[in-house]
């Protein structure tokens, strides 16, 4: 009889074990889901993660076979949903949408602008640095043999040398002459075949001074023109949603004529802006965003100030330290809801609470200028809360703290004199139009002697408004914070 009952057991073990087995591999289970939940929980969404994770199911294609299509490559749809069901699970619930893994290899297309007025900055006793910045963008791309390029003016013309000869090629303006009309560039059409050529996959760039000159302006008023390019702009990024726009200044040696609106030609020898501006699907960009390798073409040498238009708010990944030198009163993370504080009590001498969050802003893209800024920043709560930012520097990080700042980029600090039994501190992070946009931009551009010639563009601002408000209406931001407090 001991003997049966052992028996019974014995097999018992195994259906429990065998059911276990098959409950982790319907589900991923095992080093599958410690991979994603840690991937989610530290907002390490780029490639280098999203490979990593491909490799634990490729390593154990009979475990992970419904994450694999039937050439062995991973099903990007089934793995994808199962991904988003971890992340539902989580407090607060996060999701990531893995779709442009897909793609193996982006695309480049440069339109390199041949106007009257962006050949003076290639000349012989310059520094070149137009020439050099659009090298760099062919250079840090990582796939070479994926690039093409276009010389643009009033139309859009395919370059007749190689990606080799451009990048040798001392005097480009020189060897594409004859290219087109360089008397006057068309935004509107050349923006909408970049537009209409795109497929998916691929990030296209513009490589222009941004000064708008259609034809036919003769005595056409600056305010009359400004509108129009303004208006533009709206009506042609409207029709595109889902693209978004990166545009990088820089600063180039200019010696040649310059072509003021509605003006005689002017001698000038000095330092001029140009611009690169960056187009993709906004799938393809954040795909950009969060992958290394592109890190060198997103953001040039060189790069003065930047802007991305049409970028999708997302999850801020943050965790409150229970432990840290700037903290004052007492509170506790909840057990439930780790953005949650209980047993919140200001110092007993002044009533002041001050807790410090770690978070995660690399997903944003944005400099430590940005961040740091407090401007930039909505901050609500009955408290009247304050916060401060700063990056993570090594010196924070020991052994005590290590498992909330791994990650993480920098350090929010909130303080304020807690008073009610129940708080609600929302931290908005604002996607303003760029003060640097309207510093950079000027509706006359007749004397070279001007102050603020050599760092303006004429008409810049209306156009690149145009852009804004056809993407980001009203109240635009890049995400929220929100921390609920308990007495």
């Amino acid at each position: 009889m001991r003997k049966i009952n052992r028996i019974l057991t014995l097999v018992a073990v195994m259906i429990v074990a065998i059911a276990a087995s098959m409950a982790m591999t319907s589900c991923g289970g095992g080093g599958l889901e410690k991979a994603i939940k840690k991937a989610l929980i530290n907002g390490d969404t780029t490639q280098v993660t999203y490979d990593s994770i491909c490799s634990i199911i490729k390593n154990d294609p009979k475990k992970y076979a419904q994450y694999l299509d039937k050439n062995g490559d991973i099903n990007v749809e089934a793995l994808g949903k199962y991904i988003n069901e971890i992340g539902s699970k989580l407090r607060p619930p996060m999701s990531w949408d893995i779709s442009v893994f897909s793609l193996k290899n982006l695309s480049l297309t440069i339109y390199f602008e041949r106007s009257g007025s962006m050949i003076h900055y290639d000349h012989t006793s310059g520094g070149g640095q137009l020439k050099k910045a659009v090298n760099d963008l062919i250079n840090f791309f990582p796939t070479r043999e994926n690039v093409k390029i276009n010389i643009v003016n009033d139309n859009i013309y395919p370059y007749n040398g190689t990606v080799d000869s451009f990048l040798q090629d001392r005097n480009i303006y020189e060897s594409t002459s004859g290219t087109g009309d360089a008397s006057y560039t068309d935004f509107k059409l050349i923006f909408e075949k970049i537009f209409q050529a795109q497929k998916p996959g691929n990030v296209s760039v513009l490589v222009t001074d941004m000064i708008y000159s259609p034809k036919n302006t003769a005595d056409v008023s600056v305010e009359k023109i400004l509108n129009e390019e303004n208006s533009v702009a709206t009506a042609i990024f409207k029709t595109y949603k889902g693209k978004s726009i990166i545009v990088n200044q820089l600063m180039g040696d200019y010696n040649g004529m310059y072509y003021p609106y509605n003006n005689a030609p002017v001698a000038y020898n000095g330092q001029r802006p140009f611009y690169l501006i960056i187009v993709g699907d906004v799938a393809t960009i954040d795909r950009m965003a969060n992958d290394e390798k592109y890190a060198k073409f997103l953001h040039p040498d060189g790069v003065k100030n930047t802007y991305r238009f049409n970028q999708v708010p997302g999850n801020i990944n943050f965790k409150i330290i229970p432990d840290w030198k700037d903290n004052v009163g007492r509170f506790r993370i909840s057990r439930d809801d780790q953005k949650m504080l209980t047993k919140c009590e200001g110092d007993r001498e002044t009533g002041i609470l001050c807790f410090t969050i770690a978070v995660n802003f690399k997903p944003l893209g944005k400099d430590d200028a940005f961040l740091t800024n407090i401007s930039n920043y909505a901050v609500q709560s009955q408290t009247g809360f304050q916060i401060s930012v700063r990056p993570i520097t090594s010196g924070d990080i020991n052994n005590n703290n290590r498992s909330y700042l791994n990650g993480m980029t920098h350090i929010i600090t909130a303080r304020g004199k807690f008073k009610t039994k129940h708080d609600e501190l929302s931290i908005t992070i604002n996607n303003k139009f760029p003060a640097w946009i309207s510093e950079s931009s000027t509706t006359s551009d007749t004397n070279p002697s001007a102050p603020g010639f050599a760092t303006t563009t004429f008409g810049l601002e209306r156009f690149l408004q145009g852009i804004y408000d056809a993407f980001a209406p009203g109240n635009a931001t890049y995400g929220k914070i929100t921390i609920k407090l308990e007495d």
